[in-house]
């Protein structure tokens, strides 16, 4: 079957998050919002129908994972990142940010270090400090080629000083890094030497682009497996967030009934009674509509760093290798956020992601999630140029 990703579906008064806030987020309704990642393509036609056979019992009661939800997704990991899970290795959660939150409380003590890599998605910052645990910030290192790489001395030093565990973003977001297997192996040395646990968000896994390869964190060795915690969902693949369902990865059996006492403390063990039927769906029939959807992001992204380059040559942008956000420097044009949002909101209708939100080197940057219909993203683009232009903002 082929997809058409081109379609432009209008989800305004759908009760949208990205579509619907416009106005009380931005204080405008016609602004193009290409924040939030979520994508602007239908999912797997398999997965529009097994939702709406779903629908059509009509009985929408409590609902259970089935040896179909388990076999799906032990497939899909062996399919498409060659790593072997046990069934008795899986859990669930609502979502990802949800299960980072549970590792948290789970696994340190009120008070404890906990360690991120900044910039970064920003409830990382929100699930250490609402725990009450403190921040230590690993902040990535900007190399001169515009890649960003891990400062491991740094990591190192704040291991040994007592940090107890690292919420590892993989692949990186906003920066879009796919993390190489050396890079990776480096950080499971350091765990292994000072006992650190990894909580891997790997939700962006299956979006990585040719030339690049995802490789599971806690594949790399046993040592590596039996200390972390990998959460995964197809949610951001197959643009399924609004139904509410994540798996969690815990090989040691000791934190993984840890982590299922918590789960039912907090009764968050009932499975979505869509969302069970959607992650099996997607995870047995989406290949071939995942394939397409890759081609189509890279010609999104070759667009957009085209249009950059010609129009606004000012703007750096850092290729992402995986993902579908786009991180661009726009520190020639300001490094307030304050006048990065008055230029997106106010004179040029769209909404990016102010950078500051994902650490403070972010200042001066926005995220641009490009996964929607090509030619709405060269209309906020152009937008965006435009306005630049109005005020006078020099190439």
């Amino acid at each position: 079957m082929q997809y058409d990703f081109d379609e432009r579906i209008d989800r305004t008064g759908k009760a949208s998050y990205k579509w619907d806030q416009s106005e009380k987020l931005f204080g405008r309704k016609d602004i193009l919002p290409l924040w939030v990642a979520d994508m602007d393509f239908r999912p797997p036609q398999e997965v529009v129908d097994a939702i709406v056979s779903r629908a059509e019992e009509g009985v929408y009661g409590y609902t259970i994972r089935t040896q179909g939800y388990y076999d799906a997704i032990i497939g899909w990991l062996e399919r498409r990142h060659g790593w072997s899970v046990k069934q008795e290795w899986l859990s669930s959660s609502p979502g990802i940010v949800p299960a980072l939150s549970l590792m948290v409380l789970a696994f340190t003590n009120p008070g404890d270090s906990v360690i991120l890599q900044s910039p970064v998605y920003y409830p990382f910052y929100d699930v250490i400090k609402s725990n009450g645990r403190t921040v230590v910030d690993n902040a990535l290192i900007l190399q001169d080629d515009g890649r960003y790489v891990m400062d491991c001395e740094l990591l190192e030093r704040q291991a040994k000083e007592g940090a107890k565990m690292l919420l590892l973003c993989t692949p990186h977001n906003p920066g879009g890094r796919v993390w190489t297997r050396e890079e990776l192996q480096r950080v499971a040395d350091i765990a292994r030497k000072y006992d650190l646990l990894v909580v891997a968000d790997e939700i962006h896994h299956d979006l990585v682009f040719p030339g690049h390869k995802h490789v599971p964190f806690a594949s790399l060795s046993e040592d590596a497996a039996q200390r972390t915690m990998t959460c995964i969902a197809p949610s951001k693949t197959f643009n399924l967030a609004g139904l509410q369902c994540a798996a969690v990865v815990i090989a040691n059996e000791g934190r993984r009934a840890k982590y299922n006492a918590l789960l039912k403390t907090l009764s968050l063990h009932m499975e979505s009674y869509f969302g069970i039927t959607a992650m099996e769906t997607s995870y047995k029939h989406g290949d071939e509509w995942l394939d397409q959807l890759l081609v189509y992001l890279e010609g999104n992204l070759n667009a957009l760093i085209e249009f950059v380059s010609r129009r606004l040559p000012q703007i750096k942008v850092m290729r992402p290798e995986g993902t579908y956000m786009a991180w661009l420097d726009c520190s020639a044009i300001s490094n307030s956020p304050q006048q990065l949002k008055k230029l997106m909101f106010e004179e040029a209708g769209v909404a990016f992601t102010e950078g500051s939100i994902f650490g403070k080197q972010g200042a001066g940057s926005l995220r641009v999630n490009f996964a929607c219909p090509r030619s709405l993203l060269l209309q906020a683009l152009e937008q965006f140029a435009r306005a630049a232009d109005r005020l006078g903002v020099q190439s």
